[in-house]
Parts: C-alpha cells; structure tokens; sequence
C-alpha cells in the first residue's frame, strides 16, 4: 500500500492536508522600514514625486461643537501627518478612535492642458486616509483608504469617532 504525498504525519497521527496558503500582495513596509523610520517608528507613509510645497496659506480650524478650539497653520511643509502617535505626527489626533498614523495631509503638483493647449500647474492640498481602523471623513462621506481626495475650503474633516471638526480655509 502506498501512502499519498500529501498526508501530513505529526507523531503517529495522520494528519489531513491543510490548504495551502495563498500568496499576500498587500504592503507590509518592509522595503521601506530602513529609509522611512522617524524617531525609531516606521512610517506608513512617504511623500511622492509631485509633492512640492504650498505657495497659498492653508488653515485647519478646529472646532468642537459649536467651540472653536484652535487655528492650526497647514502651509509650512508639504506633508502634515495626523494621528495619535505623538512621536511622529505633526496634528496629533488624542481620540481614541484614530490609529497611530491615521492620515496625512499632502500638497500635491497638479499639472493641466488648457483648452487652448498650453500648460497650468498648481500646488493644491490633497487628504489621504492610512488605512486607519475607524476611517476618515470629508464633509460627512467616508473616503476609501490609499486614495488622494483634492480639499477644497470648507471642506470639513472628522477623524475616527472624534467630535472634533477640521475645516480647510485659505488665509484672505
């Protein structure tokens, strides 16, 4: 009698085969764990070829409830990440429903053809959830993870379950 490769022996018990496990393509990090480290903790998050910084003076105010509890300046870099880990996020977001790294705030190259064929480039402001565990909102709608979303001002932001609304707005 010939015994089937693809029995398991563990001892003397005879053990089904188990299904194989399929191949994870999802970002672990690991290429970028030695480049993308902050303060001893690896960043989600890298800054892409078309961030530049911002030439207009964006402002996040902060309100909770009808209580407007800060002015945060968002013009002094191209990337501002939030989130409750303290050592690496420039908005740190104390909610306990906002990840450790939850989003970030990147000013983006927008490069666009004109109708009459000549160039327009901008510097705007785009939202990017990191896959946070409670999700991020702009203007009451939950945004997909891993995708740039343009803000616009007004636009308001909530993180996780915070009460805290962001709103976007130029300084005149």
């Amino acid at each position: 009698m010939s015994i089937p490769d693809s029995l398991i022996f563990k001892g003397s018990q005879i053990l089904e085969p188990s299904e194989k496990k399929k191949p994870n393509f999802e970002l672990s990090g690991a290429l970028t764990q030695e480049t993308n480290t902050y303060r001893g903790i690896v960043l989600k998050y890298s800054e892409p070829e078309e961030a530049r910084m911002p030439s207009k003076r964006w402002r996040l105010y902060v309100f909770k409830g009808d209580q407007n509890l800060n002015i945060l300046h968002i013009h002094r870099q191209s990337v501002f990440l939030m989130g409750r880990e303290r050592r690496v996020a420039d908005i740190p977001l104390d909610h306990p429903s906002c990840s450790g790294q939850h989003a970030a705030i990147q000013y983006r190259l927008n490069r666009a053809v004109k109708p009459d064929g000549s160039y327009s480039a901008a510097v705007k402001p785009y939202l990017i959830d990191l896959d946070s565990a409670n999700g991020t909102m702009i203007n009451g709608e939950k945004i997909e993870p891993r995708r740039f979303y343009e803000l616009k001002e007004k636009d308001v932001l909530k993180f996780g379950y915070s009460a805290r609304d962001y709103v976007v707005m130029l300084q005149d």
